[in-house]
């Protein structure tokens, strides 16, 4: 009985405590949630709102849509796919050595890396040029070679220049296809195919 009474004594601030914060706050977990996705906590002061990572951060903001919609077919879902792409565009961006030179008409880029880089590199190179061949009248031509792949672009009359300043990665990011094509990788889709 002593015992009870002395776990209960420990105990009562920290119930006491909870009860407070509860009642301060609408009582339910949902008013805490509420209050943290409001970024602040009970300080008044704001909460951090950055992930800490791109990749994270784009896979969190992936989730966020597919659970707030209730047409979600989560038997379908497959957010390691997507985890897989972004995988294979920080290789790309980061880890690929590119080489650039003119050709009629255009540029074409030599892009290559070892291993799990030149498996990457053909994925994204191929994938981009079905996706934005004859975009605004620019023509992308994607060639698998041992090392990696080539990419031939050519722009449109009269923007030559933009090519050239845009270089391989700047060509890549052309096109707000990426956010959209992310969230059908999530939903189990295959936008490659």
């Amino acid at each position: 009985m002593i015992r009870a009474i002395a776990l209960f004594a420990c105990l009562f601030p920290t119930i006491a405590l909870a009860q407070s914060d509860q009642e301060q706050h609408g009582g339910s977990q949902a008013s805490h949630h509420q209050m943290m996705m409001g970024h602040e906590h009970h300080s008044g002061q704001p909460a951090p709102t950055q992930p800490g990572q791109a990749a994270f951060a784009a896979i969190q903001e992936i989730a966020e849509i597919l659970e707030a919609d209730p047409k979600t077919d989560w038997t379908k879902v497959d957010i390691e796919a997507l985890r897989q792409h972004l995988i294979d565009m920080n290789n790309v961006t980061l880890t690929a050595e590119v080489k650039s030179e003119p050709t009629e008409g255009g540029m074409r880029f030599t892009v290559t890396g070892p291993g799990a880089v030149r498996d990457s590199i053909r994925r994204m190179v191929a994938a981009h040029a079905a996706t934005m061949n004859d975009v605004d009248g620019w023509g992308f031509e994607a060639l698998e070679i041992e090392s990696g792949s080539t990419l031939t672009v050519r722009p449109s009359p009269g923007e030559a220049a933009k090519l050239r300043g845009l270089g391989f990665i700047g060509v890549m990011t052309r096109g707000m296809h990426h956010q959209m094509h992310h969230l059908m990788i999530a939903r189990g889709q295959h936008p490659h195919r």
